[in-house]
């Protein structure tokens, strides 16, 4: 009896040193995923910002597009290399109007690539008056 009794003090001994180690796992685990948690959580207001940001960026580049003005059927290379000087010399004379004060753009492009097809549309110059 006392054999089957040291056998089975040393078995328990032995689970007991296995549930510490579990537990030990287990606390590990639980910090673990606490921590990513507090990620997940960090990164979802991330996201929220992110949306927020691209929200107001869409917002501000419609509003800056208002501003905007297509110019349409200026062939292609005609204002050289300056869309400025060529919509401040040239819109003038086309609506047979004096501006005082001058005409005055911030910006003016032309989008894309140069067509060079001779029968495609020339690309719209787009300006924007100050």
């Amino acid at each position: 009896m006392d054999n089957a009794m040291t056998a089975l003090t040393v078995e328990m001994r032995s689970m007991r040193l296995e549930i510490a180690g579990f537990q030990s796992q287990i606390f590990g685990l639980d910090h673990r995923v606490a921590a990513v948690e507090s990620q997940v959580a960090l990164q979802t207001d991330r996201d929220q910002e992110l949306l927020h940001l691209r929200s107001k960026l869409t917002d501000l580049e419609d509003r800056s597009r208002r501003n905007n003005v297509r110019f349409l059927g200026f062939p292609e290379g005609i204002e050289g290399t300056d869309n400025l000087s060529h919509l401040r010399d040239t819109l003038p004379k086309l609506a047979d109007i004096t501006f005082d004060p001058p005409l005055e753009f911030q910006r003016a492009h032309r989008p894309g690539l140069k067509r060079q097809n001779g029968k495609d549309h020339p690309r719209p110059i787009i300006a924007c008056f100050l």
